[in-house]
């Protein structure tokens, strides 16, 4: 028997939105992202799947190490393997439809989103706009396709989630991965990080394909919320990006899936091409943050000619 999702009644109690501390625990997991990525890539057409060339001369031992960001990220990634569950996304997607938290064009969801991640932060003195505009400008600089760049500047646009009802980092940051199905040990920190969550041991939940069927295709896959879902259902509803820009979003943050290879047998057809369109885009979000500084002023116009291209109702419904 399916759990009962928490009445979406209850008023939720304020709390505190610590910006800082939102954007600190997201670039701590980024930084284990980075090491983990597997950055071997083949050029087997042009444009989209070119090799990176923004990222070749970078000595990537730059960025932090695994252990100086463990601390942190093992208490995060505690939390979310604790909370995430079927019960819950059932609750978190019924209170997306339910309601407009808010409306306005992209480019001011992306100034709100400035107010909120603190510039200040401990691996990067840039602020939420300029580290878009850096994956952006990296995406442009490699030739890449136009709405290719425009999916480098919002992509991180759903952490706008953390103004609207989250309860805490948990649900807007992190590693994604499946609900609803056996949690797989290449999810960072394994099975065991998951030994207080509802759903471990559950007669269905926890069997290998649990709620769904072999190859039935990641579109009918319950992932867990965040960012990543949230903004991926908004670009689906509101916008004219390709399926591949659709997959960036959505599966940019699914490591399990497009860095060491889980969760393949629910895969159809057409997720076999978005995968290689996730591991092309995956580079310039993991290593664009240690970029020269893009000016503002100067690139704030191409790209709001860009975000009209795409989203031709201009504000969007949040």
């Amino acid at each position: 028997m399916a759990p009962v999702a928490i009445d979406t009644d209850v008023v939720p109690v304020p709390m505190k939105r610590d910006g800082q501390a939102l954007e600190a625990t997201s670039d701590a997991i980024d930084e284990v992202n980075v090491l983990k990525a597997n950055m071997k890539k083949q050029a087997e057409e042009r444009g989209l799947y070119d090799e990176t060339e923004f990222d070749k001369e970078k000595d990537k031992t730059n960025f932090r190490q695994y252990e100086d960001a463990c601390d942190r990220v093992k208490n995060f990634y505690k939390e979310q393997h604790t909370k995430q569950t079927v019960a819950y996304n059932l609750k978190a997607r019924h209170d997306f439809h339910s309601k407009t938290r808010a409306e306005m064009t992209v480019w001011e969801a992306m100034e709100k989103l400035n107010t909120l991640i603190d510039e200040s932060d401990p691996d990067t003195s840039l602020s939420q706009i300029e580290h878009l505009l850096q994956s952006a400008e990296a995406i442009r600089r490699d030739g890449k396709p136009r709405w290719m760049q425009l999916t480098g500047l919002i992509h991180d646009l759903g952490k706008l989630l953390f103004f609207f009802g989250a309860d805490g980092q948990w649900d807007v940051v992190g590693d994604t991965f499946p609900v609803g199905c056996a949690f797989d040990e290449r999810i960072i920190y394994g099975r065991a990080s998951f030994s207080d969550n509802e759903d471990l041991n559950h007669p269905i939940y926890d069997t290998k394909y649990g709620i769904y069927s072999p190859g039935c295709g990641l579109d009918k896959v319950m992932l867990s919320w965040g960012h990543d879902e949230y903004l991926y259902h908004i670009v689906k509803e509101q916008s004219t990006l390709p399926d591949e820009a659709l997959a960036m979003i959505r599966y940019h943050s699914f490591y399990p899936w497009h860095n060491a290879g889980a969760y393949h047998e629910l895969m159809n057809e057409h997720d076999k091409e978005m995968l290689r369109a996730v591991k092309a885009f995956n580079p310039y979000d993991l290593y664009s943050k240690s970029d020269d500084i893009p000016s503002l002023e100067e690139l704030k116009a191409y790209y709001l000619e860009l975000i009209d291209e795409y989203f031709p109702n201009k504000v969007v419904r949040w």
